[in-house]
């Protein structure tokens, strides 16, 4: 398992290190035509050819993973701040505070997540820049995704504010910043980094989904997720299999951040969730 971790972790730096660099590696960029060969097949110039428009796939592949892979960490630091902001203020406070935190929690989390997300980007412009798209996709990532988090860091606040260790340091006169700063935080650490590490592969995902719909990143700045909505023409496999590489990509950049996700980390989440159902 050990050596899987070090080979997934390979994995995301050279995936990482070919995104941030596409503009050495792939220096025509993601929008160039080339109009004497649209729709080409992969040659050496373009090694996974070249879409309808002339448009290097290669190039747009190493655009949108940078995409995809810098904001999606982002978007996860958004979310973690805000759950670990409203879920440790249940957890430490209690009481109607926790009931209608929970409240509200639960509200989000009836609601499908995509659904929302969906409904959410479908009344905001949509003749927006590309760059407005990408940082309007990813906030909407950031401020709606932290529901699910906000739970089990309540849970595990909740439990902590309990626990003896805080009570004597109430006792010895600790209270408000001062105990969360030097008793709750560092406890909670554990948490919370596995809450941001969880969030990554699935904030990913939901832009991929999001993207392929036409509702994400907007022309003509890819994403993994925009990249994908060329399947939507393709027929069979036997013709054109270089187009299912941005899946093949997405599929093996996810699998890589869940199996370094730690394992003691994802046994506490699991149990902390146990413990508050």
């Amino acid at each position: 398992m050990k050596k899987l971790r070090w080979v997934a972790m390979a994995v995301l730096v050279v995936a990482m290190g070919a995104a941030l660099g596409a503009n050495y590696i792939a220096p025509a960029g993601y929008e160039h035509q080339f109009r004497e060969s649209p729709g080409a097949s992969p040659s050496a110039q373009h090694l996974l050819g070249t879409d309808e428009l002339g448009r290097d796939r290669f190039a747009r592949l190493l655009y949108g993973a940078r995409v995809s892979l810098v904001l999606a960490p982002l978007a996860a630091g958004i979310s973690t701040m805000l759950a670990a902001f409203f879920g440790g203020m249940a957890g430490y406070f209690g009481g109607w505070m926790e009931r209608l935190s929970l409240m509200v929690v639960d509200l989000f989390l009836s609601i499908p997540w995509l659904f929302l997300l969906i409904s959410v980007r479908a009344v905001l412009p949509l003749n927006v820049s590309p760059q407005s798209s990408v940082i309007v996709t990813f906030l909407l990532l950031g401020f709606l995704g932290w529901a699910a988090s906000a739970r089990v860091i309540c849970a595990g606040t909740r439990d902590m504010m309990k626990s003896e260790f805080v009570g004597l340091a109430r006792a010895t006169g600790f209270s408000g910043v001062k105990l969360v700063r030097l008793h709750l935080l560092p406890n909670l650490r554990g948490t919370l980094l596995a809450q941001f590490w969880i969030s990554i592969p699935v904030f990913i995902i939901t832009e991929a989904n999001l993207s392929a719909l036409g509702l994400g990143v907007s022309e003509p700045l890819p994403s993994l997720g925009s990249l994908l909505r060329e399947l939507q023409n393709v027929v069979t496999l036997r013709p054109e299999p270089w187009r299912f590489v941005p899946l093949a990509v997405l599929v093996v950049v996810v699998s890589c951040f869940q199996i370094l996700l730690n394992r003691s980390s994802v046994e506490q989440y699991k149990a902390v969730l146990r413990e508050d159902m």
